[in-house]
């Protein structure tokens, strides 16, 4: 700047930017200049150890390198075609699964450290399977080892909160089809509902009934409907309800109509009457039913995008309730893991803080996959269940895109002159920004057999992501 121009600027009303310490805007506000404030952290929050690896890391020839295995997972990501093709019991059609053998959300666990909602739905699982009489036998038998655990992800699958699957529940299954992952199938429950369900750890005797209505009646209905309809793209089901006020994690009002509006005619011609009509109340009755089929569709799609050796993009991000862990395309099957958060929400009447358990369930692999709360600018609705206003959901979004490595052309928002939803978070990028992603989720009360006390937002722990930061920087310096 040169002298003239500098005295031409002080001539006149001076309004500050400032981004750095508040001891330097404070002297320009004591001035009388309008000061605005930039909230501002050093990229990998200031570690010094961290800050060299992530120069290394976004710099040539292993930046280079990583951004070009990037673009290739996102592709294959992006060119996934999940389609729904059925309805099956678990212990037939996910792999791995047998009888005895109890699938939950999350990292892997024992049951020492389980949270209370975790345990409450293993002890509804235990009596759902009719392996006990009551819930002391059957918090007797899980905890000593007659059940066995393992994560839903190891198994293809996914589950929402505490994810139990037992082998007589039945499951949708999707498959990809034509898509850059052909072939990969994922699975999930069908969804319960809200409040007092098993996925948020109640096992009462109206659980177990709604439970058992779903396994011999609405399974059934819907696994014949599908028969006789065929195949349902959902990935773009998915568009049309971003176009219809949804972002796929918390907000399904649209996706489970449209799902409706696709089986209807096929419930209708081949069910008994009471039956279908039965089946079309219970999911018309259930906004969140959708939820289940978003969670394997994000799944299938990040499938895709696994093992692309030096990927940096998360592949998979879940929370048991004691743990949250994430997995990069570059390491799949490796857990980075970290302390589940609290989630910052609104409650039920009754309910507060207090009562809540932190962080639970595989719902954010739908972030992963670039929708839920990566998707909020969509849904201005949202802010209604999880709190904040229509602006925040916009923000959000936005931010959300600072972290990721493209966008998802074929799920836009109205809101944002139809751009892409921002979808391949880089493990790289969150740390540069030092910005964790968004997920918007339910909370369970930490209590088992109780239920769900109310919805908000939360991010991962920063330690899942040093984690991967350090491990991805040592996977790539044997490759490169």
């Amino acid at each position: 700047m040169t002298g003239v121009s500098a005295r031409s600027l002080l001539a006149g009303p001076v309004e500050v930017v400032h981004v750095g310490l508040d001891m330097v805007a404070s002297a320009a506000e004591a001035g009388g200049a309008p000061v605005t404030r930039v909230d501002f952290l050093p990229p990998a929050g200031g570690d010094p150890d961290r800050l060299a690896l992530l120069d290394q890391l976004l710099a040539p020839p292993l930046g280079s390198a990583i951004d070009a295995a990037n673009a290739r997972a996102l592709a294959r990501l992006l060119a996934s075609r999940p389609h729904l093709v059925g309805v099956g019991l678990a212990r037939d059609v996910i792999p791995g699964m047998t009888d005895g053998l109890f699938l939950h959300a999350g990292p892997p666990i024992e049951w020492a450290r389980m949270c209370g909602p975790l345990r409450g739905a293993i002890v509804g699982g235990v009596l759902l399977e009719g392996l006990a009489t009551d819930a002391i036998e059957a918090e007797r038998l899980a905890s000593s080892g007659a059940v066995t655990f393992s994560p839903c992800h190891h198994h293809q699958a996914v589950g929402p909160m505490a994810g139990v699957v037992t082998p007589s529940m039945p499951v949708w299954i999707l498959e990809d089809q034509d898509g850059a992952g052909k072939g990969n199938r994922t699975f999930c429950t069908l969804n319960e509902g809200l409040g007092t369900v098993l996925r948020y750890g109640a096992y009462s005797g109206d659980v177990l009934a709604r439970l058992r209505f779903m396994a011999t009646d609405l399974a059934p209905v819907i696994a014949n409907a599908l028969s006789a309809h065929g195949p349902i793209d959902v990935r773009l089901m998915m568009a049309q309800a971003l176009q219809m006020g949804d972002e796929g994690h918390n907000r399904n009002r649209a996706a489970t109509s449209l799902l409706l509006r696709e089986l209807a005619a096929a419930i209708v011609r081949t069910a008994e009457r009471e039956r279908a009509a039965r089946a079309i109340e219970f999911i018309t009755g259930n906004d969140h039913f959708f939820l289940n089929l978003s969670m394997p569709l994000a799944k299938c799609m990040l499938l895709a995008a696994e093992g692309e050796p030096l990927s940096s993009l998360v592949t998979v991000m879940a929370r048991n309730g004691t743990d949250f862990g994430i997995q990069l395309s570059s390491m799949p099957g490796r857990w980075f893991t970290g302390p589940a958060q609290m989630v910052r929400g609104l409650y039920f009447p009754g309910y507060s803080a207090a009562h809540a358990n932190p962080d639970i369930g595989d719902s954010a692999i739908t972030e992963t996959c670039g929708i839920g709360g990566f998707a909020m600018a969509a849904a201005p609705a949202i802010v209604q269940f999880v709190g904040g206003d229509a602006a925040d959901a916009i923000a959000t979004t936005r931010r959300m895109r600072r972290i990721t490595a493209g966008s998802n052309d074929a799920w836009t928002i109205p809101a944002l002159g139809f751009a892409g939803t921002p979808t391949g978070i880089d493990v790289r990028k969150v740390e540069e920004c030092n910005l964790l992603p968004t997920i918007n989720t339910g909370i369970a009360h930490k209590t088992a057999g109780i239920g769900q006390v109310g919805a908000g937002l939360v991010n991962p722990p920063w330690e899942s992501f040093h984690a991967a930061l350090v491990a991805l920087a040592a996977n790539a310096r044997e490759r490169i």
